[in-house]
């Protein structure tokens, strides 16, 4: 997509909609457990949150070939943390020129961090987590 240019639901709706669409469209089942505030999260946050999440349930159907994929969002001490799993393949690693990398470029341009465990045969967790205020670098 365009910079700057982002799904109608997320634009409208805010993270939780927009995750939830993501959830209905996606080729593998997906568990969501959305603990977010009434209130907007800045437009940054929800941007990387939207395609981390997207990225991660296409990799999960196409590459890791898993059944479920689980995805929680909540605030806990002025950050948004986000966790995705799957019980895919695993064997995801970003040094190894996988698109990881762009996911890790992504979430610390906005001063968060991502960490990703994949062993082999046990899946890949993305744990993600976005301060609520940081640089103000557009996503």
């Amino acid at each position: 997509m365009a910079r700057g240019i982002h799904p109608a639901i997320l634009s409208k709706g805010g993270l939780g909609p927009a995750l939830r669409s993501l959830a209905r469209r996606s080729a593998v089942r997906v568990e969501l457990d959305l603990r977010l505030p009434a209130p907007r999260l800045p437009e940054r946050l929800e941007v990387a949150a939207y395609y981390m999440t997207s990225e991660c349930l296409t990799n999960a159907a196409k590459h890791a070939h898993a059944r479920v994929v689980s995805v929680e969002a909540a605030i806990r001490d002025d950050v948004l943390e986000l966790t995705i799993r799957d019980d895919g393949a695993g064997g995801a690693e970003p040094g190894r020129g996988s698109g990881l990398i762009g996911l890790i470029d992504r979430v610390e341009a906005i001063g968060g961090k991502l960490d990703v465990s994949s062993p082999p045969g046990e899946g890949t967790t993305l744990h993600v987590r976005l301060p609520l205020s940081g640089p103000s670098t557009d996503v």
